[in-house]
């Protein structure tokens, strides 16, 4: 894809986001946030730290106080190039020092965190060692939707990575699926999704025939035949961030009833859509989709949840599932999904992304819904 590339996000950006997620802290009864290296600290920060290491590397955030981050003092020179450096105090360790004690010195004795969920055990367990008071509850918990609302450059990103994907699938519709391997055309969605734009492509699942039945199959080396459904569902990182789309095709023409259940998820799936307004449960959108699939009987073979948030990571807070009660706030986003799978035979599934609007949902996706034929 071609056109102007977009304006990072400045120092002033992250210490919006950080001053954001600290008060948010205070307000669910948090002495403060201790985010590891990985999407959060990404999205709070602009850092990404140059390795994964067994050295910690803690971000440290509390309502009133100035954000700081913990840091080997051999990465301190990357750290000091990131986005939202200016906004942070960075206090650096060396390989001789106790970083434990150099964190603790940061939180309140006796204080309940929250801490990012990928933090290394390793690193929680030393916490813990230093302050045997502390209370810890992962942010998954914690604050759910810390990441969950965009921002209008948010939303134009994963604009642009809901076009890649659908240039993505125009391209590989074109492509012939009978006599080939899941596997290569699996290749050809990711060099695709490359061409783009995207620098991470995240999964590529095709799933022909009766490994359709599978929602999360992974493609293999079963050769796609003349008859075959094939569930295609892929996604990655533009930009920094995600796309992610499902589209059922079949090899040659359909059956009556392969035809009835593509339309009947084709229903489902546009049910999920209609649901999706500002101060209607997660569990609305769920109910909705999942409505359209039991009345047509087939209520015990959709076997996932309808959505999930996506952002800087292409699985996040809010889900679409029965029992979550937390509401739509414009600036969510988030896939529907409804899927149908009958094992040994075939599946369909249809996802678009969506983004809450200030009076409905808007889709990121706009591939047709209906049944696409392939060669």
């Amino acid at each position: 894809m071609t056109g102007t590339a977009p304006a990072p996000f400045t120092a002033d950006d992250h210490q919006a986001r950080m001053q954001r997620a600290a008060r948010s802290a205070a307000e669910a009864g948090l002495a403060g946030l201790l985010v590891a290296p990985g999407p959060d600290m990404v999205w709070l920060t602009g850092y990404t730290p140059t390795a994964d290491t067994e050295r910690l590397t803690l971000l440290v955030l509390a309502a009133g106080r100035d954000p700081v981050l913990v840091v080997p003092a051999l990465e301190a020179p990357d750290a000091e190039k990131a986005a939202g450096a200016p906004a942070l105090t960075l206090r650096d360790w060396t390989d001789a020092a106790d970083p434990y004690a150099v964190a603790a010195g940061l939180l309140d004795p006796g204080g309940r965190f929250g801490i990012s969920d990928n933090t290394w055990a390793m690193h929680l367990l030393g916490l813990q060692k230093a302050l045997p008071d502390t209370a810890y509850a992962s942010l998954t918990e914690a604050l759910p939707m810390l990441r969950a609302v965009k921002d209008a450059a948010e939303l134009e990103l994963l604009a642009a990575a809901g076009a890649a994907a659908d240039a993505t699938f125009e391209e590989i519709r074109r492509v012939p699926f009978g006599g080939r391997r899941e596997a290569e055309v699996a290749a050809d969605l990711a060099d695709l999704l490359r061409q783009f734009g995207h620098a991470q492509v995240d999964f590529t699942i095709v799933a022909s025939g009766p490994n359709g039945a599978n929602p999360h199959h992974e493609a293999g080396h079963r050769v796609i035949a003349p008859g075959d459904m094939v569930v295609l569902d892929f996604g990655g990182l533009r930009d920094g961030y995600g796309s992610d789309t499902s589209r059922t095709v079949h090899v040659g023409e359909p059956t009556k009833e392969e035809r009835r259940v593509h339309d009947i998820v084709r229903e489902a799936q546009e049910a999920g859509v209609r649901a999706v307004r500002p101060g209607a449960a997660c569990q609305e959108v769920d109910r909705a989709a999942r409505a359209v699939i039991d009345g047509a009987g087939y209520g015990d073979r959709f076997i996932h949840r309808t959505g999930h948030g996506i952002g800087v990571t292409t699985h996040e807070p809010p889900y679409m599932n029965e029992g979550e009660q937390q509401p739509l706030v414009p600036g969510m986003c988030f896939s529907v999904e409804p899927g149908i799978y009958l094992p040994g035979r075939f599946g369909v599934r249809i996802e678009d992304i969506v983004t809450v609007t200030e009076d409905g949902g808007r889709r990121l996706n706009d591939t047709t819904r209906e049944m696409v034929i392939v060669d």
